[in-house]
């Protein structure tokens, strides 16, 4: 990468970063600043702190700008969103695009790499670690919080470049503006360099940072103990995984000093390096008071208090989550806000509900509303007391634990469509919906189940209904595309009319939450072992599925399966705790991630999106005829091994010299 020639004045980092600052109000000594001034007065050196994070949070803490929320099969949505925020809008769906097969070189989605971007926030960090010493009004502590604070942020920044592009440019000293350019053409260091760079950073932070409940409160949003070690746990967990430990797609992939950039056979003892990281951030966790959201008692019913706890789970309402290892204060814009995507659209003339910010045009699509257990806690087709081979054919539920979540016998009834004259137009609900786990019915709004929004609302989903669409065509307009909605990320004590893009209460975005260790240390250890035990395998899964309601992962399998062997070996836990990933964390932009990470995108990510017919008016032709689902959105391309790594901008690639992608 081409480091800048010059330092940007601090005029031009504030109306970048920092516009509002007050001190920018003050009038530096013969009316010059530069960066020795800045770094005199510890509020100035704040500001120049603050301005470190501001990357972070607009390309990480973004449902918009992250691509790995929209980027995979997890959702689907029309042209609205693609036509609406483009590339050359300041917020633009990247992920979207890079799902449908459009990354590009010249322009590329999702594109941190580039100067502007998170190596000019690595600068910055190295410019505070270079200048913190001369503020004279700050006591040593305070300062090295902060540089403890920072290198954990720089690890992160690392982190985020090396997920994304693989082997990356490591700046541990910024060059002087004056160097001559080949001075300033760094090389992409082997990947497991990069690894111990990052672990570094992690470690002497970790030193130094307190546990989160022991920072102040206007430091929570900054890293603690807690968030370093998972950080450091994380690297670790990548670094051990197919796509960088043995990949033999990147055997001949060199810099271009000849170095190889990967190793060129796995080495599988870095899975019991990550695997006792994740033990150690997770002792760490807990050592700070954290714990999984359970426990709740709101309401009579078991089913629905654990639907809470699960929508708790990752929420971060007034930064107060037990579960969240590291928080950060997203940007606050309306483009940003997850329920103007996902909350459903009603009509203007439905007084009670409408709410012109909601546009519900982001809908989960079937391969997730399948991917979701059985109440046994088994996958749909592997439970032998479910029948798999009627998902797709009407039934009725009579058991009295599924009150106020599923429609019971008979209520079903009580909905008529104006579409369609007379009565009984609805025969009963699909049996898809039917004995699902709670995370199914927290996550997902199915049709003739209900939805607590401030009221327990029935789901009804044909045209014309309260929740269907009232077009009678696919339009470039806000729809819904499948018939489900995403109960997941918002509140259901708030009734969609008063959710609002300008709310009241202070919502931090959980970038890593304790369930996601927990998944990490039954991963690591289950490819390390020959066979799963239950101490390091079965008991971290229980954690996170005890917590969901369905039973613990041995008794399921055993008691319930069509196959009970499968949780028994290596190969079939795999297959077990990836599952368990892409439900617990639907729609959290895991998947994206995990597909690159295991290396399965291209067999996954190359279908064609399904749903339900939204323009039937009724049970017959919204569910085409219980023949199964169809096609609502096509487009879709991952070409392997190209896409398992973004490209770098070629024009970067031509300046700075560093070597391209493979298949870039």
């Amino acid at each position: 990468i081409l480091i800048m020639k010059y330092i940007v004045s601090i005029l031009m980092i504030c109306s970048l970063f920092l516009t509002g600052c007050d001190y920018l109000d003050m009038v530096p000594e013969n009316d010059i600043e530069t960066i020795e001034t800045i770094f005199e007065k510890r509020e100035q050196a704040e500001e120049w702190f603050k301005s470190c994070h501001s990357y972070l949070i607009k390309e990480v803490a973004s449902v918009v700008m992250n691509p790995a929320y929209a980027g995979t099969d997890e959702i689907v949505t029309g042209q609205y969103i693609r036509q609406t925020y483009p590339l050359s809008n300041v917020y633009c769906w990247d992920g979207l695009f890079i799902g449908d097969g459009l990354q590009m070189s010249q322009s590329p989605y999702g594109d941190i790499w580039q100067t502007s971007q998170f190596y000019t926030a690595i600068r910055y960090c190295n410019i505070f670690f270079e200048q913190i010493e001369k503020v004279y009004n700050m006591k040593q502590e305070e300062k090295d919080l902060w540089v403890a604070e920072l290198k954990a942020l720089k690890a992160h920044y690392y982190f985020e470049l090396m997920r994304r592009y693989g082997p990356i440019v490591l700046i541990n000293k910024n060059v002087d503006a004056n160097a001559d350019v080949e001075e300033m053409q760094f090389v992409r260091r082997p990947i497991e360099e990069c690894v111990d760079t990052i672990v570094s950073l992690c470690d002497q932070a970790m030193k130094v940072l307190p546990h989160w409940a022991n920072k102040e409160i206007s430091r929570q949003g900054y890293y603690s103990l807690e968030a370093a070690a998972a950080l450091k746990a994380k690297t670790l967990f990548y670094a051990a995984s197919p796509i960088f430990n043995g990949n033999p797609m990147y055997n001949n992939f060199k810099n271009r000093q000849g170095e190889l950039l990967f190793p060129t056979a796995e080495n599988k003892d870095k899975w019991r390096i990550a695997a006792e990281a994740v033990e150690e951030a997770i002792k760490i966790c807990k050592d700070g008071g954290m714990g999984l959201v359970e426990g709740n008692k709101s309401y009579a019913s078991n089913l629905r208090n654990t639907m809470l706890d699960i929508e708790y789970s990752v929420l971060g309402q007034d930064w107060k989550n037990q579960e969240a290892v590291f928080m950060i204060r997203p940007e606050y814009t309306n483009v940003n806000f997850w329920h103007s995507w996902t909350l459903p659209y009603f009509k203007s003339s439905d007084l009670d509900d409408y709410n012109a910010d909601c546009m519900g045009c982001i809908s989960p699509s079937i391969k997730m509303v399948e991917m979701y257990y059985t109440e046994n806690g088994l996958p749909i087709n592997a439970d032998k007391t479910w029948n798999y081979d009627k998902r797709y054919q009407l039934s009725q539920e009579t058991n009295g634990k599924y009150k106020d979540v599923v429609m019971m016998v008979g209520e079903e009834y009580n909905f008529r469509n104006p579409y369609v004259s007379g009565t009984n137009n609805t025969k009963g609900i699909l049996a898809l919906h039917l004995r699902r786990e709670p995370r199914f019915y927290a996550h997902i709004a199915a049709d003739r189940c209900y939805w607590t929004r401030g009221k327990n609302l029935a789901v009804t989903a044909y045209q014309g209904e309260k929740f269907g669409t009232q077009s009678t065509s696919i339009t470039t307009l806000p729809q819904n595309l499948t018939g489900y909605w995403i109960k997941k990320g918002t509140y259901s004590n708030v009734s969609t009319k008063e959710y609002s893009t300008v709310d009241n209460r202070e919502e931090a975005f959980i970038e890593t939450r304790l369930a996601e260790l927990y998944l990490m240390k039954a991963e690591a250890w289950n490819e390390y072992l020959t066979a799963p035990d239950k101490e390091h395998v079965y008991a971290p899964l229980n954690e996170v599925r005890r917590r969901a309601g369905i039973p613990d992962v041995e008794v399921a399998w055993a008691d319930f399966s069509n196959s009970p062997e499968k949780v028994t070996n290596q190969a079939g836990m795999r297959e077990i705790i990836r599952q368990e990933w892409n439900i617990e964390f639907a729609f959290e932009g895991r998947r994206f991630w995990n597909l690159r990470r295991w290396l399965i995108a291209a067999e996954e990510l190359n279908s064609s999106l399904l749903g339900w017919n939204i323009l039937g008016k009724d049970a017959d032709s919204f569910y085409n005829n219980y023949a199964g689902p169809v096609v609502v959105w096509s487009q879709r391309k991952f070409v392997a091994p190209r896409d398992y790594l973004f490209p770098l901008e070629s024009e970067e690639v031509m300046i700075s010299g560093c070597v391209q992608n493979p298949g870039w």
